[in-house]
């Protein structure tokens, strides 16, 4: 249901009715709604699913310049999902607070590498996961679906030279 889901908010956007995510999951809309009490909620459990994902490609030996490509190269579809539906999510306040959560969550996952980061000389003082947090979104969202692999390599490599020499120490 949520490749479904996903793919119903990438194609028709956030109004995407909930009737056609269910006949692309191959579910009738009970379904649906048993398992997720609204659009919201099911957007949650998309976002929920790729921060799951990402978490692998944390590693703190790694340098973070490395951290960082990898987990918008892994993340690249759900950052231009997130970019497509995050204001649209609405103020439902289960829904504000899980996403929260989520940010929350990537945050914490980070920390280590983030920490090894700043030990190893990579990151200036001051930088925190928050800050890393905000690169991998502000560099995923440069990314476009139809980008050739060359180009999002190109693409990347250029936002974070410019992103990482702002966050090195001086």
């Amino acid at each position: 249901m949520l490749a479904a889901a996903a793919e119903g908010f990438r194609a028709e956007g956030y109004g995407v009715s909930l009737e056609s995510i269910a006949e692309r999951a191959g579910v009738g809309r009970a379904t649906l709604y048993r398992n997720f009490k609204d659009r919201g909620a099911l957007a949650i459990a998309i976002f929920a699913a790729e921060v799951s994902a990402l978490e692998g490609t944390i590693d703190p030996a790694r340098p973070i310049r490395e951290t960082v490509a990898a987990m918008i190269r892994q993340g690249a579809s759900a950052l231009t999902l997130f970019a497509r539906i995050a204001a649209d999510l609405g103020e439902d306040e289960a829904n504000v607070t899980a996403f929260r959560a989520l940010g929350d969550r990537l945050e914490a996952m980070l920390a280590p590498a983030v920490m090894a980061a700043a030990a190893r000389g990579e990151l200036a003082a001051g930088v925190t996961t928050h800050h890393i947090v905000l690169t991998v979104r502000m560099v995923g969202g440069l990314l476009l679906p139809r980008m050739t692999a060359d180009e999002l390599s190109a693409c990347l490599t250029e936002a974070l030279d410019l992103m990482f020499s702002g966050l090195r120490p001086r």
